[in-house]
């Protein structure tokens, strides 16, 4: 019968064993990572959703830190999934069964926030004492240049675009009640769903989002 050597026991070479075999800076732990979804048609059109009941339907999909920013369908949460495109049909699939129409869902990191918030889009245009808006809209995806120019072609005086990743911007120069172009010729030009918030919005959650860790373990 072999002795075991010295100073090391049965027990401590099963132990060595064992250990060896596990993967070296195996997470015992789980990233939690912080995202933003823009919610369309949420509180317009008379499709009406009180806060309380959308934050409850995102807890019902196992997300946790749930919270909203005013009423126009901005959610933060925290979740443990990283495939952005299935997190958006998820969570769309969700509302459309709870609400009973669709609700298109676009969800940025708070990387990608800071990202657009930051962005100029007209970095020509002058302040002339006239009023104007920008507002950012949230695209699934990065248009193509067709998509591009034909959405470009609503271009005039008062409203001008920029299309930049998977985002539009639209600066609409004068009274913003005048200028207004409806969406759905906006989303046939440029081929897909969009959802519009005004800079100052997205400029707010991308500050409320920045100052938190963006990923923590759990």
């Amino acid at each position: 019968m072999r002795s075991a050597a010295p100073g090391c026991s049965g027990r401590g070479r099963e132990r060595q064993h064992h250990d060896r075999r596990r993967p070296v800076g195996s997470a015992r732990t789980h990233l939690i990572a912080r995202y933003i979804a823009f919610l369309r048609a949420i509180n317009v059109g008379g499709h009406v959703v009180k806060m309380e009941r959308l934050r409850g339907m995102f807890e019902s999909l196992g997300f946790t830190g749930v919270s909203t920013f005013i009423a126009s369908g901005n959610v933060i949460f925290e979740s443990r999934a990283r495939g952005i495109p299935a997190l958006e049909e998820r969570i769309a699939v969700n509302l459309r069964e709870a609400l009973g129409y669709d609700v298109p869902t676009f969800i940025r990191t708070p990387g990608e926030l800071a990202a657009i918030a930051g962005y100029d889009p007209f970095p020509n245009e002058k302040d002339d004492g006239e009023p104007r808006v920008l507002w950012v809209g949230f695209l699934p995806s990065q248009p193509g240049s067709e998509a591009r120019e034909r959405f470009m072609a609503f271009r005039t005086e008062t409203n001008d675009f920029q299309v930049h990743g998977r985002e539009v911007y639209w600066l609409r120069r004068g009274i913003a009640t005048e200028l207004a172009i409806p969406g759905p010729r906006l989303d046939k030009a440029i081929g897909m769903p969009t959802t519009y918030r005004n800079v100052t919005t997205v400029r707010k959650l991308a500050a409320m989002t920045s100052t938190k860790t963006s990923g923590r373990s759990r």
